[in-house]
């Protein structure tokens, strides 16, 4: 079977805090059943979330976006819901930090008191067209800006192109 099968994202829905726990790469290719899971489950009322980096094996900005919109969302709950980063490697620490998403979750970079086996039903990834794809990536890194503004300097062209993309007129 090959790798790109495999769900990136395990989840306990059930769990609280509701688990994930990420498998390999976490990328703008399968961030967006993590983005309407989350959205789905703060709709529902969830309100606390953890999510176990211990498997991720590389991330890119816009999963990290999508978590920064996550920790946003929750943020704008009553009361304010919460998102944890935990079991994060030391790499993975570093882009956390450098695009400011610290600011908006806690990060346990240690090991956190829980058993991920329950996080075992994988999200399923879905095909998304070109512009539901751009809409995603700009969005996700719109979260990101509003997470450290100095992430618009480093996210400007992108943004741009985007922005184009999804909006040409």
């Amino acid at each position: 079977m090959p790798e790109a099968s495999k769900p990136t994202f395990l989840v306990d829905a059930y769990a609280d805090p509701v688990l994930v726990r990420i498998e390999g790469r976490a990328s703008f290719a399968n961030s967006g059943s993590l983005k309407d899971f989350f959205a789905e489950l703060i709709k529902q009322g969830k309100t606390r979330f953890v999510v176990d980096f211990q498997q991720c094996t590389s991330m890119d900005s816009t999963f990290l976006g999508v978590l920064a919109g996550a920790a946003l969302d929750l943020r704008r709950q009553t009361p304010p819901g919460t998102l944890t980063l935990t079991r994060v490697g030391e790499r993975n620490l570093e882009l956390i930090r450098n695009l400011g998403l610290h600011r908006l979750a806690t990060v346990d970079a240690g090991s956190f008191p829980m058993n991920f086996d329950g996080a075992a039903q994988g999200l399923d990834t879905k095909a998304k067209t070109e512009i539901e794809s751009a809409r995603l990536v700009l969005e996700a890194h719109e979260h990101l800006i509003s997470a450290d503004a100095a992430n618009a300097a480093k996210f400007q062209d992108v943004m741009a192109f985007l922005r184009n993309r999804v909006d040409p007129r």
